[in-house]
């Protein structure tokens, strides 16, 4: 459980928000999912976030415990992040947020986000989201045996 300390409501949804309710929070998650794992894969993401605030993003994800990351065994500098599960189970939030966009933004779409539509269609909400927190859950164990002579955090 994440400890909520000095929270301006005893609204859940508010609390929520008082965590992940910035601009980047949700896209360093999306990122993860997504399967970028490094700082420089976070900074190349289309939406160029600054170095200043993703360091301050990541810190305050690490600092409620929603993401971990290990060293990389080549080289020690590069941190390997990964969702941990209560990073995961924020997935049905991001599935919500993207249909709700498919519905209602006229706009065009970044390739990533069409091929995931069309990965989504005829598959009910539940199934997709457990296909996909399945398959990031492989993808985080797989990415953590890698880094075995790693320290864990």
């Amino acid at each position: 459980m994440i400890e909520v300390q000095n929270n301006r409501s005893t609204c859940p949804i508010s609390t929520a928000l008082e965590i992940l309710g910035d601009h980047w929070s949700l896209i360093v998650i999306r990122d993860l999912f997504l399967e970028r794992t490094t700082f420089s894969d976070f900074r190349n993401a289309p939406e160029k976030i600054s170095t200043n605030i993703l360091t301050d993003r990541l810190n305050k994800l690490l600092s409620f415990d929603l993401i971990g990351y290990v060293f990389n065994p080549k080289n020690k500098k590069i941190k390997v992040y990964y969702l941990k599960d209560s990073g995961i189970d924020l997935y049905p939030l991001l599935y919500e947020l993207s249909m709700w966009s498919k519905k209602h933004l006229d706009m065009n779409f970044h390739p990533l986000s069409i091929d995931w539509y069309k990965a989504a269609e005829g598959k009910n909400c539940e199934e997709f989201i457990n296909e996909a927190s399945n398959k990031y859950k492989h993808f985080r164990e797989k990415t953590l045996e890698e880094m075995t002579h790693s320290d864990v955090r």
